[in-house]
């Protein structure tokens, strides 16, 4: 994964995970551009090839082998990846607008979103039909009417797609074809089965040359599919279809593949949008009404070049658009991207058989599959398979030399760059740090008497009569580039002491790392990492009260957490308070060493990260408030010294022994895989020396989990020992309140002669 060497001076901002933007990726990890930073907003951390996804559906291919992993191209090229859905754009301050996040600034905008199928003016087809795209949704349905066929053994089940073009015929014979089949497979009749294709069109590929035309309308019937033609639907009811020639089409699932349109916040954007909605462009892939974005792919209108939305066209702009946009930042002239005018396109029909089309020509047969096969798996191989990159330019005192900067970026550029004297403490400059906080929306609270809202040279909290104050602190570095997921979980991993020994988060105190740059850059980059902590900590009843910010070389963040319980201990949740018969408890899967460790090296999957962080940015708040309520004699959150480490810190004190199940242990996807690669932390190995706790050791170093339970988490679940009556209750309990991963992992035993405290079954 690639680290920048140069200080940011300039951003891009890529929206969508579209065909384009995976070239610009794969372009730019090949070539990085100093002094400039990639940030990719998607809501998916795979993209589909749409040219694979009609193998997909047939079961040629798996979901993997039909999905580009975002998050490892994004880490190949150096660039940050936000899982979020877009919005919209403010022009005028030039960020774009996420649900779930900040505002994200950009210097120049890229838009390659796909399309959607036309929907709105049909009646109950946004209640009761599925559009392909965007296909993550899509695939949902798909899923779930797979399920329903594999049940299926007596009634007619009718199939509809609307829309006869190319990825509609491809659709629906893949879907016939695999659907047949597994009932076939459970030895049903494929008969019960009805497919439907419809088209307001008078020939299904209307835009392909007859040859192709006539080839498929023969496959087509050959396959006992039913084609309506001249058949514009205009409304969709439950069980079936009504067009406006009055010809009403039976249908109990609808697959809807017309004529797309364009997102429809773009509408709100200002942007000049074509009468479907696209972003229309000039030949450099520029939106012409503003010079700073950029659009590829079906999103984009050229307006001298009127293209069908291909996937050809995408894949195709990938090149240039990656040159336009390094061009941009340089302040170079752009290049002019120029389509072709006739392009090759293979089709599918399900079951390994495949049409070529091309202008005037139509060739077919199953080599034309295997050719097609050969050619999809050659591109995916590019989004997977990472050559050598070029090295980015060591670190100099020289601003980066071709980047289009203004005088005052260059000296600021130039103070980055310098050595640090370290005399000022590395300090952040005071007007930076405070346009950063004060956009901050931080909690008030009253026992906080001087605190952020009213700052001085520190913070004075009240101790209310009859409490004690807890006191706890944590800090490390960013192992994520998404500075506001960074800023949760590390808020969410410093108030887990806290949760665990059963107090009140009060107040807390930030200590932050952030590496020198742009004035705008630094600022951006503190108040997205603090946005997403301030969230954390005020959904927990916990006042940011101040902080230190510095520069280095990372980017890290910590907090000193204070906590408010009974002075009597009345409560109190502690390590020591194990007893023999209770049974051991864990709230969160583990595996987040070894995960990110992986993802370090490129060899996680992205939906194996995504897991991960959402299982670190969930609270332990309301899991410690149950399992007191479940009478909970012992507690405390997993963290860096792994399970094993913090299970021996809890029967020391408790004088009693462990038995711990490996099978139980409820992991995080992906872990397994990762560990059995040998790619593990770098705090394992210190932590694999308590191996020595373990009193069958031998019996258990060759079990594909036994490494997982040295592995260090961040943000970790709670783990406790609950009396055996109510463990039960306790389990389902938290499975209830969202700890749904929430296992009984051993139980605790009387102490025995042997000098290990901890035995390992199966």
């Amino acid at each position: 994964m690639q680290k920048p060497t140069q200080p940011i001076a300039r951003d891009i901002v890529l929206i969508g995970g579209g065909h384009s933007h995976v070239g610009v990726l794969k372009r730019w990890g090949m070539q990085p551009e100093p002094g400039v930073r990639l940030t990719v907003i998607c809501t998916d951390v795979h993209t589909p090839y749409s040219g694979m996804l009609p193998g997909y559906i047939a079961d040629h291919y798996s979901y993997d082998e039909v999905h580009i992993d975002l998050a490892r191209l994004a880490g190949f090229a150096g660039a940050r990846l936000y899982c979020d859905e877009v919005t919209g754009i403010d022009r005028a301050a030039q960020k774009v607008l996420c649900s779930n996040r900040p505002p994200v600034p950009y210097d120049f905008l890229s838009i390659n979103i796909g399309s959607t199928p036309r929907l709105n003016g049909v009646a109950g087809a946004a209640a009761h039909a599925t559009p392909v795209k965007p296909i993550t949704r899509f695939n949902a349905r798909w899923l779930a009417l797979l399920a329903r066929v594999q049940q299926h053994t007596h009634g007619l089940l009718r199939v509809a797609v609307v829309g006869a073009g190319a990825g509609g015929v491809e659709l629906i014979l893949s879907m016939q074809y695999r659907l047949r089949q597994e009932l076939q497979t459970r030895g049903h009749n494929p008969n019960l089965l009805e497919f439907h294709i419809l088209s307001a069109s008078d020939s299904v590929l209307p835009t392909h040359n007859p040859r192709v035309r006539h080839k498929f309308a023969r496959v087509l019937a050959e396959r006992g599919v039913q084609v309506h033609l001249k058949c514009d639907v205009i409304e969709v009811q439950p069980g079936q279809l009504r067009c406006a020639n009055g010809t009403l089409v039976p249908a109990d699932e609808t697959m809807w593949v017309t004529q797309a349109v364009g997102a429809p916040w773009l509408q709100s954007t200002g942007l000049a949008l074509n009468d479907g909605g696209f972003i229309r462009v000039n030949d450099q892939l520029q939106s012409v009404s503003d010079g700073r974005i950029f659009a590829a792919g079906d999103i984009a209108a050229m307006d001298q070049h009127p293209l069908e939305k291909a996937g050809v066209f995408a894949v195709r702009m990938g090149p240039p658009l990656a040159d336009n946009l390094r061009l941009s930042v340089r302040g170079q002239a752009l290049k002019a991207y120029h389509p072709q005018s006739k392009w090759l396109a293979l089709i599918s029909t399900g079951d390994k058989f495949a049409v070529a089309s091309r202008g005037a020509l139509g060739f077919w047969g199953p080599w034309v599959w295997r050719w097609k096969d050969h050619i999809d798996r050659s591109f995916m191989r590019k989004f997977s398979e990472f050559g050598v990159m070029q090295s980015q330019p060591a670190a100099s005192t020289n601003v980066p030399s071709q980047l289009a900067l203004n005088p005052q970026e260059s000296l600021q550029a130039l103070s980055a760059l310098a050595m640090r004297c370290g005399g000022c403490g590395a300090k952040v400059g005071a007007t930076v740090l405070s346009r950063a906080l004060g956009q901050l929306q931080v909690l008030n609270r009253p026992d906080v008497l001087i605190g952020l809202n009213d700052p001085d040279d520190a913070a004075v909290v009240r101790v209310p009569a009859g409490k004690a104050l807890v006191h706890s602190v944590d800090f490390f570095r960013a192992f994520v580039d998404d500075p506001y997921l960074f800023g949760k979980v590390a808020a969410n991993h410093a108030l887990g002491d806290i949760f665990a020994m059963g107090a009140e988060p009060q107040s807390a105190t930030a200590i932050a790392t952030v590496p020198p740059g742009l004035e705008a850059k630094v600022e951006d980059l503190l108040f997205q990492m603090m946005c997403g902590a301030v969230e954390v900590l005020n959904a927990a009843g916990c006042a940011l009260v101040g902080g230190h910010t510095g520069e280095g070389s990372e980017l890290a963040l910590g907090f000193a957490v204070n906590g408010l319980l009974d002075e009597h201990l009345v409560g109190v949740t502690r390590k020591s308070g194990m007893q023999a018969g209770d049974m051991l408890i864990l709230t969160k899967p583990i595996g987040t060493g070894t995960l990110f460790a992986a993802h370090a090296r490129l060899a996680a999957r992205g939906r194996w990260i995504d897991a991960a962080l959402q299982s670190m940015v969930q609270s332990n708040q309301l899991g410690a408030q149950c399992l007191r309520e479940f009478g909970a004699t012992a507690c405390t959150d997993l963290t860096g010294f792994g399970l094993l480490g913090h299970l021996v810190e809890m029967t020391k004190p408790s004088g009693v022994d462990a038995e711990l199940v490996l099978s139980a242990l409820p992991l995080l996807e992906g872990a397994e895989e990762t560990v059995a690669a040998g790619i593990v932390s770098s705090l394992q190995p210190a932590n694999a020396r308590l191996r020595r706790a373990l009193r069958n050791l031998a019996q258990f170093a060759k079990h594909p989990r036994y490494p997982l339970i040295f592995d260090p988490q961040t943000a970790g679940g709670l783990l406790a020992s609950v009396p055996a009556h109510n463990v039960n209750g306790c389990v389902l309990a938290l499975k209830k309140l969202g700890y749904v991963h929430t296992a009984i992992i051993g139980r605790i035993v009387a102490q025995g002669e042997a000098i290990e405290p901890v035995l390992l079954l199966n």
